[in-house]
């Protein structure tokens, strides 16, 4: 992303493994800051043959501020690129993002408090999801000491996910 100039944050199964428990993924999650004049520059950074990515794609979910993917042919890593919408939680957790150090790689990373609260509303939207339980209760277990207990609580209302949150902190294992 870096190389196509694009403002961008990782999430998901990623985010939650480098700051909570590590687990497998299948995939690549990033949102992504995509203008229009931007989808040159995205595609260019990722031409065929190695990489298999849609024009046609990229630009519907540009104009729909929905999803994409790219997939690595060599290996046939996936990709899911989120396009950053004007949804207060969206724009909050995409300033917020933070410059890590994973596996000798500078990325944006999102924050432990919007990888938890992403994750606590994915679990809702899911239907219940237990992975995404999981991983916002190891990462909140991990990170205790250091999140912002009052950024949580705000967005916990507004994202109608307080059930999960009583639950969480209900069945967290932290030292206080």
């Amino acid at each position: 992303m870096q190389k196509a100039g694009l403002a961008y944050m990782i999430t998901g199964g990623l985010a939650s493994s480098m700051q909570g428990e590590p687990r497998t993924t299948h995939d690549l999650d990033l949102v992504i800051d995509l203008p229009e004049s931007g989808v040159h520059a995205l595609l260019a950074a990722f031409p065929p043959p190695d990489y298999c990515l849609d024009e046609d794609s990229v630009r519907e979910a540009v104009a729909n501020k929905s999803t994409f993917n790219l997939i690595e042919t060599k290996d046939g890593d996936k990709v899911d690129f989120w396009l950053l919408t004007e949804e207060p939680f969206d724009r909050s957790r995409f300033a917020r993002r933070r410059r890590e150090v994973f596996m000798g790689m500078e990325m944006a990373v999102s924050s432990p408090e919007d990888t938890i609260l992403a994750k606590l509303r994915w679990a809702v939207l899911s239907g219940g999801s237990e992975k995404h339980f999981h991983d916002a209760l190891r990462i909140y277990e991990v990170q205790y000491a250091c999140l912002d207990f009052d950024y949580l609580e705000r967005w916990v209302a507004e994202l109608g996910v307080a059930g999960l949150w009583r639950r969480l902190k209900k069945e967290a294992e932290v030292l206080s």
